[in-house]
């Protein structure tokens, strides 16, 4: 992806601290996996954010509003108030689930045992026994599944075949012909598929019911129902108040199948747990992919056995003056299997055939003129690239991307593929071509940046486009002959624009990119002469050469990310600006009581009395 020449070799110097929020259980080491945590806030450091905190007014947070049956991010496609249904939480209350929903249910019980202070028995539904007022189900009716609205794809499924107008769909079955069977959800008359990541949930004065066909549609039914309770619920520590949730029944599954954020850890690395906290992040607002930028010219964050000297020699660098890093195998293992259990695939990327300088300082026998470069710590893109002419070029790519395929259980498989402009265009699209066929040997599918459309297709070809201008005849051409789109515009989803000139942190090259900017595109319209029934879905990526911290990191995505995520998920119906603004005010205090740091925008109505910059910029919530 380009980046800013102007950018600093280095990010800006911190001055927030923010608090370690403890985690009560779940996947940190010697706890149960799946049990329910999140992973804390950033522990305590000499400040995160330049200019922002000198003079910060930190006031109280204004009593909290009731929130209402559709105050959720992202909209859900149906909402049916019933005020005379509300629930109010009682200290006794139960989780009862069958099997199939244990692993969420007891997700859901961590979220809401540290602030309610409640014990939140997960109980078998099928055994004996008071049932609590709180239940999980998943159901299946053994009933096919009808039609989503026209043109839109079929929500969950992992790799969603095209409709059958679409080139690559000949002669494919219905992706939701083969399923098990579907939940299907009857509310003011209606008769609605819930697919494989849909969910009804039904909140009357007796109590809460979540019905779903997966455990995916059961886990995003939970985080609606988090989402209703008040803000107080994100605490670490007991909260006294009543928690109450409105009454009524939400209907909700998703617009597009693949709907993601990506982390760059080549520019800087993080940690495993920082990754561990994005991954929250996304399945907090429905977020169902993590694309990993593993490689670049700055650092190899991969452990690979057959080229060692990639993780252990390119792995030491990073931009500027910052350290290197690398993630073990089973690093990587641990941070596949934890966004798993939260229903997050992760899309792992090595970017070929440009972007490679770390992996030619490890093994210089692939550059083209086999001699090794320095190492790189820079932010200039575009000069470096594996020699396409060598046989031992595509040793090399067979080896790696076959390891990193048996590490990663998803489909997906990115070969980058943007910027290599010293290749030759022939050299470049021969490797391409060969490229892609050793990432579909490995059973996975390929995705790359829209720079790989001229070359030949390959069936299920997925690309990533970051373009600033719709009109792109080449992608539309690569569609015709059965790709599928990733909609990242760099002007609308990429979370290191800055939000406004005086952001300390992030690019301009794109533009500004402010909440509106972020959430006013329609995916399904957007890249002329490509249909709704060729993208795939959205993705928002966060290139790191100026974030430097697990604080800048939600700076950059908070509250930019839970509009994309809207844009992903809801029916183009529910898009309201003005709704939109209004309910992602109520999220403000949810961020701070969990520790999450965010630029309070200008143009969203956060509630009075609520902390913010002395001069009305952006801060990162304590």
């Amino acid at each position: 992806m380009p980046t800013n020449p102007a950018a600093p070799e280095t990010g800006p110097q911190p001055t927030e601290t923010h608090p370690t929020v403890p985690s009560p259980a779940g996947d940190a080491p010697g706890l149960p996996p799946g049990a329910g945590a999140e992973l804390p806030a950033a522990p305590a450091a000499a400040g995160e954010l330049a200019r922002v905190a000198a003079d910060r007014a930190v006031g109280q947070l204004a009593p909290p509003a009731p929130v209402r049956l559709g105050d959720v991010v992202p909209a859900p496609e149906r909402v049916l108030p019933d005020p005379a249904g509300d629930f109010t939480l009682p200290p006794d209350a139960a989780i009862r689930v069958g099997v199939a929903g244990l692993d969420v249910a007891e997700q859901l019980a961590g979220w809401l045992r540290p602030a309610t202070g409640y014990p939140l028995p997960v109980t078998d539904a099928a055994a004996p026994g008071p049932g609590g007022p709180l239940t999980l189900t998943v159901a299946a009716t053994g009933a096919t599944a009808p039609a989503r609205p026209e043109g839109a794809p079929a929500p969950g499924t992992p790799t969603p075949r095209p409709p059958a107008d679409h080139p690559a769909s000949a002669g494919a079955a219905r992706p939701d012909a083969a399923s098990a069977g579907t939940a299907r959800a009857d509310a003011d008359g209606d008769d609605v598929a819930l697919g494989d990541e849909g969910y009804r949930l039904d909140v009357t004065a007796a109590g809460i019911r979540i019905t779903a066909t997966t455990p995916a549609g059961l886990f995003h039914g939970a985080q609606t129902l988090r989402q209703l309770l008040p803000a107080a619920i994100e605490s670490a520590t007991p909260v006294t108040t009543r928690w109450a949730v409105p009454g009524g029944t939400v209907v909700d599954r998703p617009r597009f199948a693949y709907r993601g954020a990506m982390l760059d850890v080549a520019r800087h690395f993080f940690g495993v747990d920082d990754v561990l906290r994005v991954v929250d992040h996304l399945a907090r607002y429905k977020l169902n992919h993590l694309h990993l930028h593993l490689t670049d010219d700055q650092g190899w964050r991969i452990a690979v056995d057959s080229w060692p000297r990639l993780a252990e020699v390119g792995g030491a660098t990073a931009v500027g003056d910052a350290p290197g890093g690398r993630y073990t195998r089973d690093d990587y293992r641990r941070i596949v299997g934890y966004a798993a259990r939260r229903h997050v695939t992760v899309v792992p990327e090595i970017d070929l055939p440009g972007h490679t300088n770390a992996a030619l300082v490890a093994y210089p026998e692939l550059a083209p003129g086999k001699t090794a470069p320095p190492p790189y710590t820079g932010t200039e893109v575009g000069f470096s690239y594996v020699d396409p002419a060598d046989e031992r070029t595509y040793a090399f790519v067979a080896d790696v991307f076959g390891e990193v395929a048996a590490l990663t259980p998803g489909p997906w498989l990115h070969l980058g593929g943007d910027e290599a402009f010293k290749v030759p265009a022939a050299s470049y699209r021969a490797f391409v071509a060969r490229a892609q066929e050793l990432v579909a040997a490995t059973g996975k599918t390929v995705v790359g940046w829209h720079q790989l459309a001229p070359a030949g297709h390959v069936d299920g070809r997925v690309l990533q486009w970051w373009g600033t201008n719709g009109d792109d005849p080449e992608t539309a051409d690569a569609v015709r002959r059965g790709a599928r789109l990733i909609l990242s515009p760099g002007n609308r989803a990429y979370l290191d624009m800055k939000y406004a000139p005086d952001t300390p942190i992030g690019h301009d090259w794109a533009g500004l990119i402010d909440v509106r900017r972020a959430y006013d595109w329609d995916p399904g319209a957007h890249v002329v002469g490509v249909p709704e029934a060729a993208v795939l879905g959205v993705e928002a990526p966060l290139w790191t050469e100026t974030v430097t911290t697990r604080a800048e990191i939600e700076f950059m995505m908070f509250p930019r990310l839970p509009a994309i995520a809207e844009l992903g998920w809801s029916p183009r119906a529910t898009y309201d600006w003005a709704g939109f603004r209004e309910r992602l005010a109520g999220h403000g205090p949810r961020w701070t009581a969990a520790g999450i740091a965010f630029h309070p925008a200008p143009e969203i109505p956060w509630p009075a009395r609520f902390p913010r910059h002395a001069e009305g910029r952006a801060e990162a919530a304590a």
